[in-house]
């Protein structure tokens, strides 16, 4: 349980798995809730997938009969007489239509009439009194003659196709700049009644709620032509928030009734009217049960509009070739043929998903097109449940990947799940025709990639500054700025190393702290030091402490370096030099001659951030650390002021010129421990009186592990001859006489043990 509550407390922490957290359930909350602006960016790439799809061809028997520029050029401006569009529908009838839908209403009595002066001129005759049969059957043969509607309803009633009129409704009663009658608008709902949907079947007998579309009132057709017409459907359209048309609604309704679009009825007479019915589950509604055929909707009985193409995808005839005869015979045979108009100012141009400007009337036969051929873009039931589950891959993949790439791999991989959504979607668009979102689920990677970034970039930041604040007193800047571009090279905690250490101590500090005041020490061991951890810096050696007079570093760590033994011997020799160069520049001044015994060693040592949690320092513990201090203090012993241990020695011997000293055994180890002093760099010359003094040494180290102190004593004594100053020379000069009056015990190995440091 502990374990638990300490995971959930970790996610409310500021880290990568928390940001995640967040940022998902940031998406998915504005996924559920909605939000105008992102759904507005969801519209528009559902667009852009139709127009990277490209345009489909209709296979289906869908014709437009157009009353375009041409007609308006060769018959008269619009509005034609209705005597014309009687012509028309005689003609498609008599070719073979088998559909006639109109895209146009008949909502007011012709203006272009005679009968108007007809009747004028019958009232005329009426008031002079006169009475004549044949004068009576001439007005009224020219009455019907000029009756348009009459002609109209007479072509309607007459012609063998099925007629679907057109008409709107007015969707509020906002939108209208008058008031319209209740009993007007029962009138109106009187003349469409006859062409409502027949049956609707509601899976629940208690539907949650009420998902019709309203309408107001209709504007219907005149009563002369709607009981004459075989059916009237609507061709009102709807269009989102942006005014583009993706949906086309097949119910709307109006009084207690439910009424179906152009489109449908003309597929329903089309399809010599199978059975017609709604269907509405608890939700909302189903779709539309249209024979064998259903038609897929959302909850408020909308279809997604699937656009074949641009306009004039479909076939386009002009109305003045079909009244001019120029159309050849059978064309319209066995067809659906939607009249409309697209002339300039006679038509309603609507922006769609492939073209800004859609003649409104091509999007029914799109409709029509869709329902025969049931080529449908959906949003299936699961959609939802796929855009969550996308929402939160997306963003929980971009989370668990992140922290473990470079920041361009990291890059290259967010932009490669970001195309791949884009693919997926895409996909499925085009090959199973189902709408799946795009924006959310790439918001949630977008977001998530940006807050990661961002929050790796701060903490790199941090890092690099902390990285800085713990290693600039301890390291070179060299060292710092490697550190910098690859921080993974800092462990946190402690590793095994071969490492070399080295341990610096003044000679004589007592002594000069009895003879200069505390701020003069200060001021001199603070130069001094500075002068020395230049040198250790230049040679990419890392600080460890000042312990009162002492220096320590070590070589090797953080930074990786193959050659930490080289560079250390070389930071010791090049410190001997600057405080030879110091006792010429100090004696001026009256500073002391600083010197100094240095001990270095090599081999495995725990190195990293070591301490606890109220405080820890970057360093270095062991075994060899303690014998690189030993080493240190064994200079005091033999007169040297650079000793190495054995293992160094062994890492350097073709570099620098190196004297063996001896075997020492040091406190706390049970084996002898032979010991180095490091002379110079190997491209050094020596003296040669040196040469010679440790030639010397070397034969009488010999003789001295083989007991034979007179030998090694004089050998010794002719090292010093050549070379007076020699402090092992003596050590060891000093200990052959002590020995040729108290030999060692039988068991001796040739080891010396010191007391102490």
């Amino acid at each position: 349980m502990k374990r638990f509550f300490k995971q959930i407390k970790s996610i409310f922490y500021i880290n990568p798995a928390s940001i995640t957290f967040t940022v998902i359930f940031l998406v998915v909350t504005l996924f559920l809730s909605g939000n105008p602006i992102l759904d507005m960016i969801e519209l528009k790439t559902y667009d852009l997938r139709f127009r990277s799809r490209g345009q489909l061809q209709p296979t289906t028997p869908v014709v437009m009969a157009l009353i375009d520029e041409k007609s308006l050029d060769e018959e008269g401006r619009w509005p034609w007489p209705r005597s014309k569009i009687a012509t028309l529908v005689d003609l498609l009838s008599r070719d073979g239509a088998k559909v006639i839908g109109f895209d146009i209403g008949f909502l007011e009595p012709d203006a272009n009439s005679q009968l108007s002066i007809i009747h004028r001129f019958s009232q005329e005759i009426g008031a002079l009194d006169i009475k004549n049969p044949k004068l009576d059957a001439f007005i009224k043969e020219h009455e019907t003659n000029a009756d348009n509607d009459l002609i109209l309803a007479t072509a309607l009633k007459n012609s063998s196709a099925a007629i679907v009129l057109g008409y709107f409704f007015h969707m509020s009663e906002d939108e209208l700049e008058y008031r319209i009658e209740p009993s007007h608008i029962d009138r109106q709902i009187e003349r469409i009644s006859a062409s409502k949907y027949p049956l609707v079947i509601y899976k629940d007998k208690d539907p949650d709620v009420d998902p019709f579309i309203k309408a107001y009132a209709p504007e219907s057709n005149l009563e002369i032509f709607s009981k004459t017409a075989a059916s009237s459907g609507y061709y009102s359209v709807r269009s989102d928030q942006d005014g583009v048309v993706r949906w086309m609604p097949l119910i709307i309704q109006c009084g207690e009734d439910l009424f179906p679009p152009l489109s449908v009825l003309c597929v329903w007479h089309y399809l010599d009217k199978p059975q017609l019915m709604v269907r509405v589950a608890r939700y909302g509604v189903e779709g539309i049960q249209l024979g064998e055929r259903f038609i897929p909707t959302d909850e408020s009985g909308e279809l997604l509009v699937n656009y074949l193409g641009p306009p004039k995808t479909f076939r386009h005839i002009s109305v003045s070739d079909i009244l001019g005869g120029r159309v050849a015979a059978g064309t319209f045979k066995g067809k659906i043929v939607l009249v409309g108009a697209t002339a300039m100012g006679t038509h309603d141009l609507r922006s769609t998903p492939v073209d800004p400007l859609y003649p409104g009337i091509e999007i029914h036969a799109t409709v029509i097109d869709n329902i025969l051929t049931q080529n449908f873009i959906t949003k299936p039931n699961w959609s939802k449940i796929f855009d969550l589950l996308a929402i939160i891959s997306l963003g929980a993949l971009t989370g668990a990947a992140l922290p473990h790439m470079s920041a361009f791999k990291g890059l290259c991989f967010a932009i490669g799940l970001f195309v791949l959504h884009i693919f997926v979607a895409r996909w499925l668009f085009i090959y199973y025709r189902a709408w799946l979102n795009m924006v959310f689920p790439l918001l949630a990677l977008s977001l998530n990639y940006t807050a990661l970034t961002a929050y790796y970039y701060v903490t790199e930041e941090k890092e690099r500054k902390r990285i800085k604040g713990t290693f600039r007193q301890y390291v070179a800047p060299l060292v710092i700025d490697e550190l910098l571009k690859a921080p993974d090279l800092l462990k946190l905690g402690g590793e095994e190393k071969v490492l070399t250490v080295l341990f610096s101590d003044i000679a004589g500090f007592t002594t000069y702290s009895e003879r200069y005041s505390p701020s003069e020490m200060i001021e001199i061991l603070s130069d001094y030091y500075g002068i020395m951890t230049e040198q250790i810096f230049i040679y990419q050696g890392t600080l460890k402490e000042y312990v009162g007079d002492e220096i320590m570093a070590f070589f090797g760590a953080p930074l990786e370096q193959a050659d930490h033994a080289q560079l250390a011997c070389r930071a010791a020799i090049a410190m001997r030099e600057q405080r030879q160069a110091l006792h010429t520049e100090w004696a001026k001044i009256g500073r002391p001659l600083l010197t100094a015994r240095t001990g270095i060693n090599s081999g495995p040592m725990l190195v990293g951030n070591l301490g606890s949690r109220y405080r820890f320092a970057y360093g270095v513990l062991g075994d060899q650390v303690n014998l690189g201090s030993r080493l240190e203090g064994l200079n005091k012993v033999y007169g040297t002021d650079i000793l190495i241990g054995e293992n160094t020695a062994r890492l350097v011997k073709n570099d620098f010129t190196l004297r063996e000293v001896d075997s020492v055994r040091v406190v706390g180890r049970q084996q002898g421990v032979r010991v180095y002093e490091l002379v110079a760099n190997s491209s050094a010359t020596l003296p040669k009186e040196q040469e010679q003094a440790f030639r010397d040494y070397a034969d009488g180290y010999a003789a001295y592990c083989a007991q034979q102190w007179d030998e090694a004593l004089g050998l010794f004594e002719h090292s010093l001859e050549e070379w007076p100053d020699d402090g092992p020379s003596k050590t060891m000069a000093e200990r052959c006489r002590n020995y040729q009056k108290t030999p060692p015990p039988e068991d001796w190995d040739c080891v010396y043990e010191p007391g102490t440091k």
